[in-house]
């Protein structure tokens, strides 16, 4: 038998040291590849619209991330643009029915600040209209006129004011990957 000797101690000890420091290492580079993945900017006009129109900061992030991964010149192939994703109906009906001056064009969305102020509000009145957060974000997707059809046919809603089944399979992807980026959102910035 092997006699244990100061050398073999060190030589174990060095060992341990360095895969723990390395495990650590794994660690903070993962969490830092996690950070830059889901940032926060425009943290000042989030908590704004949050503040104004009462809807979590993470909900808020998790649409931008979701829409447009935080670039302010984004727009999709069915016109919607900025942020959080504006198409020019909604922005006409915001504008008509929710806001008390008119004086926006639809390029002006490409404004962060504005773009998120103008999403956020959609969004807050999807929610008191729908009760129901994952109802409201799937009309954030898909449009009020197609979840008011879902929500009367009993295929796809049993009490007519929550989705059991999300016919688009799009709009049914977004509602979880708007979930999961509020829930990561949550976990790294606003759970206390």
């Amino acid at each position: 038998m092997k006699k244990f000797t100061l050398k073999t101690f060190l030589v174990l000890v060095i060992t341990a040291a360095v895969i723990v420091g390395i495990g650590f290492g794994f660690k903070f580079l993962n969490q830092k590849s996690i950070d830059s993945s889901y940032p926060v900017k425009y943290e000042k006009e989030i908590s704004a619209a949050s503040e104004k129109y009462g809807v979590e900061k993470a909900l808020i992030c998790a649409i931008i991330k979701t829409e447009s991964d935080f670039d302010p010149d984004a727009k999709s192939h069915a016109g919607a643009v900025g942020l959080m994703q504006l198409v020019p109906d909604t922005f006409t009906w915001m504008q008509t029915y929710y806001k008390d001056e008119n004086s926006y064009e639809f390029e002006d969305l490409y404004d962060p600040a504005l773009n998120i102020d103008y999403g956020t509000e959609v969004l807050s009145v999807l929610l008191k209209m729908y009760e129901s957060e994952d109802t409201a974000i799937c009309a954030y997707n898909a449009g009020l006129g197609n979840v008011d059809k879902w929500l009367e046919n009993p295929e796809y809603s049993d009490d007519g004011k929550t989705l059991k089944y999300i016919p688009f399979e799009e709009t049914a992807n977004y509602r979880r990957e708007v979930e999961r980026n509020k829930s990561i959102y949550n976990k790294l910035y606003y759970e206390k």
